[in-house]
């Protein structure tokens, strides 16, 4: 048959990220299988230099990764496919992979299938191999975490492996990249061998099949492992012990939560300060000195460029380090294995209030990004569950809002403004609980629960260069936003703020309260007022961070015309003008109204990406009531806690 037929037509497929590329047209197919955290995307972006984003947790990547592998001098279309336990589909991602490498025509198959395999879990690892291998295919065994099973006293012949599985077998080490020369000649040899005789027996019961399977992966176990293998208690045994423990996991699980938060906030706090003075300072100057230089001095190119562009995206940009630090700690939490735990102690408690275990598993992603979170619900085989948790996500507390609860936690609570940054996510984790019951309880009330199931890898020692990897990927989509959706919507908010309805302004030269930005907020502001926030300024930049939430603080630094700070300590004007505003319309609460500015902020319509994504996992009749019922829960939820706190203070 031909190389490089694989058929992808039908299939999403991505790059996440990262400097791959595709291949040459017409380049062997090598496809990379395996079950969820054996480090196959880990091996994917080994191979081929892309990001594709990793984790202990089924359903990270639930689209198909493809990029170039250039191993001396050749080239091969390298697959990433979704994690899968075996050919027999529990979810739609193992359907999937399935479709890709058994429910096609032959020549449409890949060329090669490296079948990714935890060493220190062999037996768990080997049944995708055994079945793959049954059907004939060319396959080659990678075994990863090599290091893991010698500390747990787990010894494999690889020669006596490789002969009872009749597959070639090759260490790999993919957080280090060792073992890629060897797999990339075993893959060159491979290619050379004829496919094998489909030896699977047709008609063949399903339980009868799953049974000699099973049979046959612990023959092989046998006949390549030591006898005295796995009977040792491990390092990661005994700190689950405490870690997932049902009162100290829950515990030990805030408690890192709040380090994360509290260690974020107090290293980027200095940086954020020289930033800030950085773009109102030295480049503000430069830009008016370019445009006096090209005498647009005193025009709307001016107000453009320096109370747009600059105090916009430069203000956003400040948050920079902020990001930096708070995706770096959260990459060690993740490289170590602690976040796998960190998802079963919270599983425990969202299954106990009624909600599906494998849903919790999205749910975990939106704390980074509601976009792939809402992807991430193909795992769920139920159509039932994945329209819940889809509408459960927006409530989950994005990286995003992360930079105005910053903000405002630095202006009105500087001491502390970590601790707010954690209540937030408290009250978020609330939102998704109560309003995973009520929808429950209402329009699934027949719907059943399902236990999560989920292979919890070893704790190692986080590598520097896998966590620079995961922070920078991370960081980039950040600045991608920045450099995209935040621009267009400086620009729009410039554009409005400069087109007078009232008053002598003219285009470009007006004050804001006379623009069209002031009045077509004011129209809505009163809406707020049970909030404690009714003002135009507080309701312009939420329906600005409808397109995204970042966008709240850019709106922010353009409708105050921010000057420069008088130290690095100090909030600057912008700090003291919102919080000049936020006092001025609660009536003198203006903590109280915070709060209530932030929890709206949490709960309300999520960007519009988020919609998109939605829109295209459920339809748009579903995420229209989405929108409805995330709308009246913010408002409701405002209201409630500014109400109860103004009368409290």
């Amino acid at each position: 048959m031909s190389e490089g037929t694989f058929d992808l037509a039908n299939v999403a497929s991505c790059h996440a990220g990262g400097s791959g590329r595709d291949a040459a047209a017409g380049s062997p197919v090598i496809a990379l299988v395996g079950a969820p955290n054996v480090g196959k995307s880990t091996l994917f972006n080994a191979l081929t230099g892309a990001r594709r984003d990793v984790g202990n947790w089924p359903g990270t990547s639930v689209e198909v990764g493809r990029g170039a592998w250039s191993p001396a001098g050749r080239e091969y279309d390298l697959v990433d496919l979704p994690g899968a336990y075996s050919l027999d589909p529990l979810s739609p991602d193992e359907a999937l992979t399935r479709a890709l490498l058994v429910d096609v025509a032959p020549d449409q198959r890949p060329d090669v299938t490296i079948v990714v395999v935890d060493a220190s879990r062999l037996a768990r690892s080997l049944y995708l191999a055994v079945q793959l291998l049954e059907r004939g295919e060319r396959a080659i065994v990678a075994l990863t975490m090599n290091d893991v099973a010698a500390r747990e006293g787990v010894e494999i012949d690889d020669a006596a492996l490789s002969q009872a599985l009749g597959a070639p077998v090759v260490r790999v080490d993919p957080r280090r990249r060792r073992g890629t020369a060897a797999l990339a000649s075993a893959v060159a040899s491979m290619l050379s061998v004829p496919r094998g005789t489909d030896a699977s027996v047709s008609g063949e019961d399903e339980f009868d099949r799953a049974e000699r399977h099973f049979a046959s992966v612990a023959a092989i176990v046998t006949a390549s492992t030591s006898a005295e293998a796995g009977h040792r208690r491990t390092f990661s045994d005994r700190v689950d012990r405490f870690a997932l423990a049902p009162v100290l996991g829950p515990v030990l699980f805030l408690a890192v939560m709040w380090a994360v938060f509290q260690l974020t906030t107090t290293i980027a706090s200095p940086l954020q300060g020289l930033l800030d003075a950085f773009f109102t300072g030295p480049v503000t100057a430069a830009a008016n000195w370019l445009l006096d230089l090209l005498h647009l001095g005193n025009t709307w190119v001016q107000g453009l460029v320096v109370d747009g562009l600059i105090a916009g995206v430069g203000m956003l940009l400040t948050f920079v380090p902020l990001m930096a630090i708070m995706f770096m700690l959260l990459a060690l939490l993740e490289d170590s294995g602690y976040m796998a735990r960190a998802a079963v102690v919270t599983d425990r408690v969202m299954r106990a209030i009624g909600l599906p275990g494998r849903a919790f598993l999205p749910l975990i992603v939106g704390f980074g990004c509601n976009v792939p979170a809402i992807a991430a619900t193909r795992v769920l085989p139920d159509a039932r569950h994945r329209t819940m948790t889809a509408l459960l996500v927006p409530f989950t507390s994005c990286t995003a809002r992360l930079t105005v609860y910053v903000l405002m936690a630095t202006i009105f609570f500087p001491d502390h403004a970590g601790t707010v940054v954690f209540v937030m996510y408290l009250i978020s984790i609330l939102f998704v609980v109560a309003v995973g019951l009520v929808l429950r309880r209402t329009l699934w009330r027949a719907m059943g629960d399902e236990p999560l199931i989920l292979d919890l890898p070893p704790y190692q020692r986080p590598t520097a260069r896998l966590t620079a990897i995961v922070t920078w990927t991370r960081l980039k989509g950040f600045l991608r936003t920045a450099s995209g959706i935040i621009v267009a919507t400086v620009i729009v908010v410039w554009a409005l703020q400069s087109i007078p309805v009232r008053g002598e302004g003219t285009f470009g030269d007006v004050p804001v309260q006379d623009s069209l930005y002031a009045a077509t907020a004011s129209a809505i502001s009163p809406v707020f007022t049970p909030a404690g926030f009714g003002d135009w300024q507080a309701t312009s930049a939420l329906v600005v961070g409808f397109v995204a939430k970042e966008a709240v603080i850019s709106s922010w630094s353009q409708t105050y015309a921010v000057a420069e700070p008088t130290s690095t300590d100090s909030i600057g004007d912008l700090g003291a003008a919102v919080k000049a505003d936020f006092e001025q319309s609660s009536g003198g609460h203006a903590s109280a109204a915070v709060w209530a500015f932030l929890v709206f902020l949490l709960a309300y319509t999520p960007c519009v990406a988020t919609l998109a994504a939605q829109r295209r996992e459920i339809g748009l009749r579903w995420t229209g009531f989405g929108i409805a019922m995330q709308l009246l829960v913010a408002w409701v939820a405002a209201v409630a806690i500014f109400q109860v706190g103004s009368h409290l203070g």
